[in-house]
C-alpha cells in the first residue's frame, strides 16, 4: 500500500480571486453601503442570518457567480440582517434580487416590501428617510415560515454613508487585462488603500457598473464575440466614499470560433490500494467514459510494468481496460507520479525511454498517454526532463494520433520555476506535446480557496503558453488539463462538491483540453475523515465528483 502524496508547490504565493459579475450592465454609478451584497466573498460575511439558516450557493444566481439561500422552515423565517451606519434625515433606496415564495425585504422598523411568489429573480425595492438623530439602520431579508427556501442577490443601500469618515479610497492601479474568451474579459489591478479601510471594487463598461469585487480581480461575463469594450475600476469604503476611477484598458472579445481537437475527462483510477472499485460500476453510475490508470513504473531498469510490479498484459489491469473498452470506454496510462521506482531515470537515453512507452502503447493500443512527471528525479531533474520530452517526441512521430500529455505540479499563480523550464523546453525540443495539466493542490494552507487557487493558477499556465509558443488565448486554454484532488488533500485544503462543480463549469466555458481528479478511489464520502486512501474525507454521495467530471465537454 503506498500513499499518493504530492509536492507542496508554491507556499505563500499569491492568490487572484475572479468574481463573477452580472451579464448585462447594471446601474449607472451609486455607492453601495452593504458589505457583501452580491454574496461573491462564497460565505455571508456582513450578515447575520438566525438558527445558521443562510448560506451562500452557486445556483440559481441573479449576477455573479453566488447567492443567498434562505432556508425558511416550519418555526423559522431565515431572516438575515446587516447594520449599516447612515446619516440622518437622509434619504436611502434598498433593492434586492429575491426568488421564491413570500420573500420579505425591509429596514427593521421602518418600511419593507414583499413579493408572494416570484418563480425567477423579480426586483424588490423600498425607499426610506433617516429619522432626526439616525445614526445606523438594520435592513433584512427573510422567507416565511413553512415556504421553503427563498434566494436573494445584488442587495443594495444607496445614499450617503454615516459615521465622519469623509476620506475616499486611493485611486486602483495599473488596470490590466488577464485574459479574454469570445464572451468575457477577466481583469486585475492594484490595491488601493483607506484611511478607515477600503470594503471593495466596482468595474465599469464605459459609463455602466457591471461588477463588484471584494478582490483586486473581476472577470465580466455575457459580452458579444469581437467586440471592443472599455473598462475601469473604483475603489469604495465602508462610509459609500468612492475613489476616482482608474486608468481605462481597452480589450476586443475574442471570434467565438471554439477551438476542436483533443478532450478528456478522465478521473484517475489505481488498482494498486484503496480499496479500487468496479470500473463498470462508476461508468453505469455517472456516464463516465475515461479513466487515467495509475501507475506505470520500472520493473527493473528500462522496463515497463504496472507499479513496477504487475505485468502489462494477463492481469487485473488488462481485465479492467477490457472491461472499460467493452462499456464502451477507454483509458489512459499514468506513468510515473509522485514515489517509486520510475522509467525517465532508469532508461538512459530518450529513444530508450520511448522505447518503454511503446510497449505500454503496444500492449492496448492507446489513443494518449499521460506522463505525470513529479518530485526530483524526474521534475526537478533537467536531464530527466529532456529525456521525457524526447521520448514523447519520439514515439509520437511513430504512432501517428497519440496524443501526448504531461501532468506537472504548480503554485497557485501558475508553474513553479521547474514547471517553466518544462515548457520552454518543450518548445525548444519540439516535442509537441497536446496537453499540458497541472495538479492545483498541496499548496499548503489548509484555508484555500480551491476554487480561485485552481483557476490562479490555470490562468498562470495559460499566460505561460501564449509567451512560450505565441498561442492565443483560446489555443493555449485548449492545450491545458486540471488534475485536482476530491476531498481532503495532503495538506488538508478541502475541494468540496461545489469547488469541483464550479472548476468544472470554468473549464467547460474556456474550452480546455483535460480535466482529471486524485481519485476515483477515493470518491466516496466519509465526513471528518481526514485524508484517506479511499474515501474523500467529506460529506459526498459515491461517485459525486465522477459524476460532475463526466460532464466536462470542452
Amino acid at each position: 500500500m503506498r500513499t499518493r502524496t504530492r509536492l507542496a508547490y508554491g507556499l505563500g504565493a499569491t492568490l487572484l480571486s475572479a468574481a463573477a459579475v452580472l451579464s448585462a450592465p447594471g446601474s449607472a454609478f451609486g455607492a453601495n453601503l452593504l458589505t457583501n451584497g452580491g454574496f461573491e466573498a462564497g460565505t455571508p460575511a456582513g450578515w447575520s442570518c438566525g438558527g445558521g439558516l443562510g448560506s451562500v450557493v452557486s445556483s440559481p444566481v441573479h449576477g455573479g457567480a453566488k447567492a443567498l439561500a434562505g432556508a425558511a422552515s416550519a418555526s423559522d423565517n431565515a431572516k438575515c440582517t446587516q447594520t449599516v451606519a447612515v446619516q440622518p434625515n437622509t434619504a436611502y433606496t434598498l433593492s434586492a434580487w429575491v426568488r421564491g415564495s413570500y420573500v420579505y425585504l425591509g429596514v427593521t422598523g421602518g418600511a419593507s416590501t414583499w413579493t408572494p411568489s416570484a418563480t425567477a429573480y423579480t426586483k424588490l425595492t423600498v425607499s426610506f428617510t433617516t429619522g432626526a438623530s439616525q445614526t445606523s439602520a438594520e435592513v433584512y431579508l427573510n422567507g416565511w415560515y413553512g415556504q421553503g427556501t427563498y434566494y436573494a442577490d445584488d442587495v443594495t443601500l444607496e445614499g450617503p454613508g454615516g459615521g465622519a469618515d469623509t476620506v475616499a479610497p486611493s485611486t486602483p492601479g495599473s488596470l490590466t487585462s488577464t485574459g479574454k474568451t469570445s464572451s468575457s474579459v477577466s481583469l486585475a489591478w492594484t490595491a488601493s488603500t483607506d484611511n478607515v479601510g477600503v470594503t471593495g471594487y466596482d468595474v465599469y463598461q464605459g459609463a455602466d457598473k457591471v461588477a463588484t469585487s471584494t478582490t483586486t480581480g473581476a472577470t465580466v461575463a455575457g459580452l458579444n464575440a469581437g467586440t471592443a469594450y472599455t473598462f475601469s475600476v473604483r475603489a469604495r469604503d465602508l462610509a459609500g466614499n468612492t475613489s476616482a476611477a482608474s486608468n481605462a484598458v481597452s480589450v476586443t472579445t475574442g471570434s467565438g470560433t471554439t477551438p476542436t481537437g483533443f478532450k478528456q475527462a478522465a478521473p484517475y483510477l489505481y488498482l494498486g490500494w484503496g480499496n479500487p472499485p468496479s470500473a463498470t460500476t462508476v461508468m453505469n453510475a455517472t456516464g463516465a467514459k475515461w479513466f487515467t490508470m495509475a501507475f506505470i513504473l520500472s520493473s527493473g531498469g528500462c522496463n515497463a510494468a504496472w507499479d513496477g510490479q504487475r505485468p502489462l498484459t494477463g492481469g487485473a489491469d488488462q481485465s479492467t481496460i477490457n472491461a472499460v473498452r467493452a462499456a464502451g470506454g477507454d483509458i489512459v496510462p499514468s506513468i510515473g507520479g509522485w514515489s517509486g521506482n520510475k522509467l525517465g531515470p532508469n532508461c538512459t537515453s530518450a529513444a530508450a525511454l520511448a522505447g518503454a512507452y511503446q510497449q505500454v502503447i503496444n500492449a492496448y493500443g492507446l489513443k494518449a498517454i499521460d506522463v505525470d512527471i513529479e518530485n526530483t528525479d524526474e521534475f526537478e531533474n533537467a536531464v530527466v526532463q529532456d529525456r521525457i520530452l524526447g521520448a514523447l517526441k519520439i514515439v509520437k512521430q511513430n504512432n501517428p494520433g497519440l496524443k501526448t500529455i504531461l501532468t506537472f505540479g504548480t503554485a497557485t499563480s501558475g508553474p513553479t520555476s521547474w514547471g517553466n523550464r518544462l515548457i520552454d523546453q518543450a518548445k525548444a525540443l519540439g516535442a509537441d506535446i497536446d496537453v499540458f495539466t497541472i495538479m492545483p493542490f498541496d499548496f499548503g494552507n489548509a484555508s484555500t480557496d480551491m476554487y480561485a487557487s485552481t483557476v490562479s493558477a490555470t490562468e498562470g499556465l495559460k499566460t505561460k503558453l501564449r509567451s512560450t509558443f505565441g498561442w492565443d488565448d483560446s489555443t493555449a486554454y485548449a492545450h491545458i488539463g486540471i488534475s485536482g484532488m476530491n476531498g481532503v488533500s495532503d495538506t488538508q485544503e478541502t475541494t468540496t462538491v461545489q469547488n469541483w462543480t464550479d472548476i468544472r463549469n470554468w473549464a467547460n466555458s474556456h474550452h480546455i483540453a483535460r480535466l482529471a481528479f486524485w481519485s476515483v478511489n477515493r470518491d466516496r464520502g466519509c465526513a471528518g475523515g481526514g485524508l484517506q486512501e479511499s474515501c474523500s474525507g467529506i460529506a459526498q454521495n459515491d461517485w459525486q465528483f465522477t459524476s460532475i467530471t463526466a460532464g466536462f465537454t470542452g
